[in-house]
């Protein structure tokens, strides 16, 4: 096979499949019965035409009968009158008459067949176009629902693609949403160990102020805890350690 010939049937191809996908079979079938309805049609009036010029022979052979009549009553007047030569005459050309109309009668069988062969054809081509139609119909109702079926396959087969990529969108959302939330757990752990500094401020204090921050909270305790036993009466009278210090200080500033 040679490169051109390969080359035509690729194209011949890929027309074929170009003509498939725009191809309507209820369209073609209409249009093979519109062919069909043409084709009987066209019989229809052959059948017509064989009908009308057998009828027109038909009536040629009755005026051929009635002229062959005439001229036999003409003969038999010619002869009653003693004109034998009138009553020759009249005979012949009545001869000529019926030979006319032997050749019209055989004419007229042969007009007759051929209008029997044409009606039966019309007849048994009007049953194939009767019997198309049915099965076309049939054929153009199957192909419709086939081809609602199909677009309602492909709908569901398109929903289900589509879904299966929301599906694939959530799961990515709650993967992220738990990794968010593992670190934002594993954020709080290292906040609360203290490997990691707390930026809002709650641990921006170094260890001296901590320090000193709990040194004051003790003696506070214990300056508070002194005043509830004077209160009660359990006090020894002495004032606290802070306050004594304070107090001496005081009495040697006035000495």
């Amino acid at each position: 096979m040679s490169v051109f010939q390969r080359i035509s049937m690729v194209f011949k191809s890929k027309a074929n499949k170009a003509l498939d996908s725009v191809e309507d079979p209820r369209e073609s079938l209409d249009y093979s019965y519109q062919k069909q309805l043409e084709l009987l049609q066209k019989v229809r009036r052959g059948v017509a035409d064989v009908a009308t010029s057998r009828k027109r022979v038909e009536l040629q052979i009755q005026q051929l009968e009635q002229q062959s009549g005439k001229l036999e009553n003409q003969s038999r007047s010619a002869l009653e009158q003693g004109r034998e030569d009138l009553a020759r005459e009249a005979l012949n050309r009545r001869s000529g008459l019926e030979q006319q109309a032997s050749e019209l009668k055989q004419q007229h069988e042969q007009l007759q067949g051929e209008e029997q062969k044409l009606t039966l054809a019309a007849q048994r081509l009007q049953a194939k176009v009767d019997s198309f139609r049915t099965r076309k119909e049939t054929i153009k109702a199957t192909y419709t629902a086939a081809q609602a079926q199909t677009q309602i396959s492909e709908a569901f087969s398109g929903i289900s693609e589509e879904m299966g990529d929301v599906g694939t969108a959530v799961q990515r959302a709650e993967d992220k949403t738990s990794e968010m939330q593992a670190r934002a757990g594993a954020v709080d752990e290292l906040l609360e160990s203290g490997a990691l500094d707390d930026v809002t401020g709650s641990s921006s204090k170094d260890d001296i102020q901590s320090e000193l921050d709990r040194m004051s909270s003790g003696k506070d305790v214990e300056l508070e805890l002194e005043r509830m036993k004077q209160e009660i009466g359990q006090g020894d009278g002495a004032t606290p350690q802070i306050e004594g210090g304070s107090e001496s200080k005081r009495q040697g500033d006035g000495t």
